[in-house]
């Protein structure tokens, strides 16, 4: 779910004390991978994924709890495609569902009220300047940029519009009856790379071979009928489906989410070639899980690593890691070696902000 714990307060308690999370610190994702192919004539936006285009792109992996195995997995199944051309990246999503409803219709409410599909985008992967985007089965639409996550003291910019966004939606039965059993409902989304381009720091549209962050999510609630109307079941939570599991129950942990890479081949061909700096920047994450426990408890930060009590492997040819005090907090930097003896340096610092040194 996007912003459920924001909405109610949740960035007053977290904006100046980052608090130590346990399964933030010991959870390992699986960060999944996706090869998207560029096509030449784009698919017609219906909200159905039966064109010939996209006949030759791949499916995800089936959406698991975002918490991963440590809850059962979804009831209903949820999968995404995903292709590109020159001017638009396009999503498009199946959701089982025996009984489709949607209530709320003005753009920019909080649409995970309804059940909902979301994307998440992050193009540079640094964890901050960050798109959001939702829509239910009515075709409403939701959509944010997030300067940093909400954990880092972010918060949302609500009037920050997709400009030229293209969205459509088929319902496989029929929406807001209780009275008949559906099938369930698909969406297509053309997110245009004029809009994405604000933000990403890089090509948009990207080149061959390029990979962003992202992720896709589904909030779907336990309902009931009454008066021949749907209703959520009363103190019930909502329940979270994603493709690259969080392993806690927040999608603003952008470092855990999937890659996207970008191919020009043709369908099928290219290979997902994992990230180079994967194993630098789990090991930076790793001091800034720990600084953030740090400072939960002492409330300050730290620039001696030997107060964090960690330990690194060399198994991504990186140095030990130099962490420095800075005015607002700390920067942490390790070397990476590359083949051919390439070497990149790395960067963390306390808002979570992950980067290559240029």
């Amino acid at each position: 779910m996007a912003a459920l714990l924001w909405f109610f307060g949740f960035l007053l308690l977290m904006q100046f004390a980052p608090s130590c999370s346990s399964e933030g610190r010991s959870y390992e994702p699986p960060m999944k991978g996706y090869v998207c192919y560029h096509i030449s004539h784009p698919p017609e936006l219906d909200g159905q994924l039966g064109d010939s285009v996209w006949q030759a792109a791949p499916w995800t992996d089936w959406f698991e709890d975002i918490e991963g195995s440590l809850k059962p997995a979804p009831r209903f199944k949820t999968r995404v495609k995903m292709l590109w051309d020159d001017r638009y990246l396009y999503v498009g999503a199946e959701l089982e569902e025996p009984h489709v409803w949607a209530t709320l219709v003005k753009r920019d409410t909080v649409i995970f009220r309804d059940n909902d599909f979301e994307v998440f985008i992050d193009p540079d992967g640094d964890s901050q300047e960050y798109y959001e985007f939702e829509m239910n089965a009515l075709n409403t639409v939701w959509d944010l940029l997030l300067p940093k996550p909400y954990k880092d003291g972010g918060s949302a910019v609500d009037s920050w519009d997709i400009h030229g966004l293209i969205t459509a939606v088929h319902v496989d039965g029929t929406l807001n009856d209780p009275r008949d059993t559906d099938r369930g409902w698909s969406v297509e989304i053309a997110f245009p790379w004029a809009a994405l381009k604000e933000y990403a720091h890089r090509p948009s549209p990207p080149a061959d071979g390029d990979q962003w962050r992202i992720n896709f999510s589904r909030v779907e609630w336990q309902i009931t009928t009454t008066g021949g109307k749907y209703q959520k079941v009363p103190n019930t939570p909502e329940d979270n489906w994603v493709w690259s599991p969080q392993g806690i129950i927040d999608m603003h942990w952008p470092e855990r989410w999937g890659y996207l890479q970008f191919s020009t081949a043709p369908p099928s061909t290219a290979k997902f070639v994992p990230d180079p700096a994967l194993g630098v920047r789990r090991e930076l994450y790793q001091i800034y899980y720990a600084e953030r426990a740090y400072f939960s408890k002492h409330k300050q930060w730290t620039g001696s690593l030997d107060d964090l009590n960690l330990q690194f492997g060399e198994e991504m040819n990186a140095g030990r890691p130099q962490l420095l005090p800075t005015a607002d907090g700390f920067e942490a930097t390790a070397l990476l070696t590359l083949p051919g003896n390439k070497q990149e340096h790395w960067h963390i610092r306390q808002d979570s902000r992950i980067w290559k040194e240029e």
